[in-house]
Formats: C-alpha cells, sequence, structure tokens
C-alpha cells in the first residue's frame, strides 16, 4: 500500500465529524430570510436574488462506528432532533 492510500482508508478508532445543516423547505415561507434580503438591498448589495436562513451543526461521534453506521445515526438524529420534517429538510456530510 503506498503513502497517499492510508490516509484514505477509514480508521474506525478515530472519532468522526458530522456537519448538519438545516433549512425550510423551498414551498415554506422564510421571513428571516427575506428581512436580511431586504436589509441587503438597502446597504447596497443588489446581487443578491434570494436569501434563505438555516441551522448547522457540527457532531463528533465516537470513535468505533464504521461509515455506515454513522451515517444511519447523522440521518437518525437529524431527522428525529435537528429538523421539524414537516417545513424542514436537512443535508450533511461526514468528515473523519
Amino acid at each position: 500500500m503506498r503513502e497517499g492510500e492510508r490516509a484514505r482508508l477509514y480508521n474506525p478508532c478515530i472519532p468522526m465529524k458530522a456537519y448538519v445543516y438545516v433549512a425550510l423547505k423551498k414551498t415554506v415561507l422564510d421571513p428571516q430570510g427575506k428581512t436580511i434580503h431586504g436589509a441587503l438591498k438597502k446597504m447596497g448589495h443588489n446581487a443578491i436574488a434570494d436569501v434563505r436562513q438555516g441551522k448547522y451543526f457540527e457532531l463528533t461521534l465516537n470513535g468505533g462506528l464504521d461509515k455506515a453506521a454513522a451515517q444511519q445515526e447523522v440521518e437518525r438524529i437529524a431527522r428525529d432532533v435537528l429538523t421539524n420534517p414537516v417545513i424542514e429538510e436537512f443535508s450533511y456530510r461526514l468528515e473523519d
């Protein structure tokens, strides 16, 4: 195995980070985003067509989870705890 390949292998003993982004669904009115958009326009930032605001969460997962288990855990937490599934959606990325 070459040196560069070793760095890409998943190490289950090292904690993993999950970055979760939560935002209102596109079909839901975003009054805070509209307010920010209006303020930006008043400040002369006319290149901005729209603003949607959201939430950001950084989770540190315990070592010992494989990548598939970590994905399942993050998705479950995001769906059951971090979002209101009626009006919000989420995306995430894992980093080890």
